[in-house]
């Protein structure tokens, strides 16, 4: 399969200067006029970015609500076994010996060759991993049994017979073949499948999460299973590889009944298990500076994001007319106003004229927590972008617009969080940043250049001095840039360098794995995101990701067409969420273990056409998308097990649940704006891919979502293609600009306001992707390749040695032998006085 497979995915309704196709006549009016009520009623999102959600959240995901029924048959399969086993006794009555005696007999009834009575089996477990619900009444009791049978059951071994049930349904291979066959796949096709991974994502979910009253041999089962998992112990592969060598077998159409959510959302939990988290990065990053020997990092990047407050969203230009209008209403006399405040002594309050709060002021304003929902835009995604594109700078305007009065404040003066003066982030250069400067400082009063040398300033004026001062102090050197340049001298000087030491980390076996088939798994997600995408149109063609939620038998009512409409919805938001988190994990921990292995990752992606594609993503109301409402409470597990269900309506299916915004759909958005980040930083070629796109009127409207976090890297991505979107982009984009200098790290000598180096600079993607590509190949070669350094290897010279070495013949080479010696030997010309003559 090659990247050209891929579908690219084309961004339209764009006109030639990057913005959307407007409508014409009144319906522009319209639509500014919902987008100004919009913009300017959206509160702060009050979201917390994590490795994923509450532990609650995540276990309910992983089963859609057309698989409801299955949670009684799971529990009426162990009753049925339970009864004659413990004879009247409830499970959660037994001793911790009886409950281990029981499993062991669950564990033996797994090797029966009957595959009903296995199914039953598997049931059976299932039902102890949901924490034997019916014995339970509140929620925290279903949580709290689940972990003690987990644990158990992790300790008796089940995990492992699970896997070994798990390859034998992967190679099944009349089950892959009638699903190929059949017109319509449902539930029903992925049964044993199903069961199996819900098992096996309790136990990873469920030992993954710590908590403070864990019992010391349960830390210890943590440790054991955490490295099992990212160890090469099953088949002599990682976990992971056996999930990937899933998704790929899938896309590949050779096994549509794979039920590819739980799928996923297993591969993303246990690359999260074995690799660890963010807060784990962060200090494995620490710890790899400090054995590298650098300077520590300048500040905690989880900290200070989360320390951010969100910006109010550039005024669109609906806004500013708004406010000019109030404006010349307000210019009357004090005396006329002093008559009206005399006349009018009306009970109700004059309406406040919109004001636009200024993105300037995001370190001092303080909005007040809105717990009303923020108002859903239409459907068109249209949100007048070129109506902020053409935003009049205020120094030329006439009338002044007033800052609007300040909020009053809802809580004591003493609770306001303090936000430090200045910059959030220290500035930072490199070093090729201070080589660049000395070159042109040189060349400008010297006349000449002395390569490298970062320390010779003879001849140069005293501010020049300064300035290098300056930025050496604020000098920043990676960890990827020493991987580099080790690289660089291993290569030059392989023989006096000698082998270098790779040490066996979960990242590095986990990319060992998955070297091969590497573009394929990278493929493979992509396809699965673009059918998840909420942009994208039904084909006859693409993959069908809904195996694991249609029903055997289609809704005929409409209450159960809009159920299965929500979870249907529901069910590609999840996957959504799974696949954008487990590639920014990849590609973060790969960039720690090893810069080559994060680039050949990402040049897989770009290649694969994911910079369009998240585009893609995010061409549409993104509004909407994050404040979505696709779920339903009373069905989510443990809820729906533990409480009486009530009877579903069409009103209470439409009115969703209470939240302010939808927790993985904003996580979503957040992970793949942090993939596009890691994808383009620092490559200009990747860099044009985004302005080519036409990017930037797609990434402004995600700055309408107030999110300090998913504004910072829409900043980021917008602050790297400024200079080359014009000076009339940015003189009608002051608000987006002041925003990015108050949100995004500097860099001391980047001229990214201004662009005057445009033309020095042409794009040639081909030619810095080729040469990317050409670096990545001899680093693979040489740490990974088995016969490398085929050219420094020893030659014996000895002919007696060289003759008495045994050659492996095949089988029927004596049958041939003498026809061999006529065609290779008798019939070849040797001129013997040739090896007379001096060469």
């Amino acid at each position: 399969m090659q990247a050209e497979d891929m579908e690219v995915p084309i961004i339209n309704n764009l006109n030639d200067n990057g913005d959307r196709q407007r409508p014409k006549g009144k319906d522009v009016f319209k639509d500014q006029q919902k987008e100004s009520e919009s913009s300017m009623e959206s509160p702060n999102l009050e979201f917390e970015y994590g490795d994923s959600d509450m532990l609650t959240a995540e276990l309910s995901e992983l089963y859609s609500y057309t698989e409801e029924p299955e949670f009684a048959l799971n529990r009426d399969y162990f009753e049925e076994d339970f009864r004659s086993h413990a004879r009247g006794r409830r499970w959660t009555e037994l001793t911790v010996d009886e409950q281990r005696t029981y499993v062991m007999r669950l564990l033996d009834a797994l090797e029966v060759t009957d595959r009903d009575k296995r199914l039953k089996v598997a049931r059976a477990i299932l039902y102890l991993a949901q924490g034997v619900f019916d014995e339970c009444d509140t929620e925290v009791d279903v949580l709290h049994w689940s972990r003690h049978n987990i644990f158990l059951l992790y300790d008796m071994g089940i995990f492992t017979a699970l896997l070994e049930l798990l390859s034998m349904e992967i190679d099944n291979s009349q089950a892959c073949s009638s699903a190929v066959r059949k017109p319509a796949i449902s539930l029903a096709d992925s049964t044993e499948l199903r069961v199996l991974l819900s098992i096996m994502y309790l136990m990873v979910e469920t030992v993954r999460v710590q908590t403070e009253d864990d019992r010391p041999e349960w830390r210890a089962a943590r440790e054991t299973f955490k490295n099992e998992l990212g160890s090469p112990l099953y088949n002599g592969e990682p976990f992971a590889l056996l999930l990937f060598t899933m998704v790929t077998k899938f896309c590949s159409m050779n096994a549509p009944h794979f039920p590819m959510k739980k799928v996923l959302l297993l591969l993303w939990k246990t690359v999260l298990f074995t690799l660890g988290g963010f807060e784990e990065l962060q200090q494995m990053k620490v710890g790899a500076r400090e054995r590298l020997s650098l300077p520590p990092l300048p500040e905690d990047s989880i900290k200070v994001v989360r320390a951010m407050r969100a910006a109010s969203p550039p005024a669109s230009a609906m806004e500013l007319i708004e406010q000019q209008q109030q404006q010349k209403r307000g210019r009357r006399s004090r005396r006329s106003a002093f008559v009206d405040s005399l006349e009018g002594d009306s009970p109700f309050p004059k309406k406040q004229p919109l004001v636009k709060q200024d993105s300037l002021d995001t370190y001092n304003e303080r909005d007040p927590f809105k717990n009303d929902d923020a108002r859903d835009e239409e459907d068109d995604p249209e949100d007048t972008d070129s109506g902020i594109e053409g935003e009049v700078d205020p120094l030329d305007r006439d009338v002044i617009i007033q800052p609007p009065p300040p909020p009053p404040p809802l809580r004591p003066p003493t609770e306001r969080v303090n936000f430090p003066k200045g910059l959030p982030w220290a500035p930072k250069v490199r070093e090729k940043d201070i080589e660049h400067f000395l070159e042109t400082s040189r060349n400008k009063f010297i006349g000449f250049t002395l390569g490298n040398d970062t320390e010779t300033l003879v001849g140069l004026p005293r501010p020049i001095h300064e300035s290098v001062k300056t930025l050496k102090q604020h000098k920043y050197v990676s960890v990827s840039e020493i991987q580099i340049k080790r690289e660089e001298d291993l290569l030059q000087c392989p023989l006096s360098l000698g082998e270098e030491e790779v040490e066996e980390t979960p990242a590095e076996i986990l990319y060992v794995g998955m070297l091969p088939s590497l573009s394929q798994y990278v493929i493979a997600l992509l396809k699965l995101l673009l059918a998840a995408a909420p942009t994208s149109k039904a084909k006859t063609d693409s993959i069908n990701i809904l195996a694991d939620v249609l029903p055997e038998e289609m809704p005929i009512t409409v209450l159960q067409s809009m159920k299965l409409g929500i979870d249907v919805n529901r069910h590609k938001e999840i996957i959504v969420k799974a696949i954008s988190a487990l590639l920014l994990l990849l590609l973060k921990h790969l960039k720690l273990n090893h810069i080559y292995q994060f680039e050949i990752v990402s040049q897989h992606l770009v290649f694969a056409n994911c910079i369009p594609l998240i585009l893609k993503f995010f061409n549409q109301n993104i509004m909407s998308y994050i404040s979505a409402k696709n779920s339903i409470c009373v069905l989510d597990f443990p809820h729906c097990v533990v409480h009486e269900m009530p009877e579903l309506t069409a009103e209470s299916l439409e009115a969703g649940d209470n939240n302010q915004f939808c927790w993985r759909n904003l996580f979503s958005c957040i992970n793949l704006l942090r993939i596009l980040n890691k994808l383009t930083k620092w490559k200009h070629s990747r860099t044009m891919m985004l302005v080519v796109f036409k990017s930037a009127p797609i990434l402004k409207r995600a700055l309408k979502v107030k999110q300090a976090m998913m504004q910072l890297y829409v900043l980021k991505l917008l602050k790297i293609q400024t200079k080359y979107l014009g000076r009339q982009w940015r003189k009608s984009n002051m608000k987006t600009m002041s925003a990015i200098y108050q949100k995004v790290r500097h860099r001391l000598n980047d001229d990214w306001a201004y662009g005057n180096d445009i033309d020095a600079r042409p794009w040639d993607f081909q030619a810095e992707e080729c040469a990317l590509r050409e670096s990545i190949e001899k680093f693979n070669s040489r740490r990974y390749d088995k016969n490398k350094n085929g050219d420094f290897a020893p030659v014996d010279n000895c002919l007696q040695s060289v003759l008495g070495q045994r050659v492996e013949l095949p089988e029927d080479f004596h049958y041939s032998y003498e026809m061999w010696l006529e065609r290779e030997v008798f019939s070849q010309p040797i001129q013997w006085e040739g090896l007379l003559q001096n060469p």
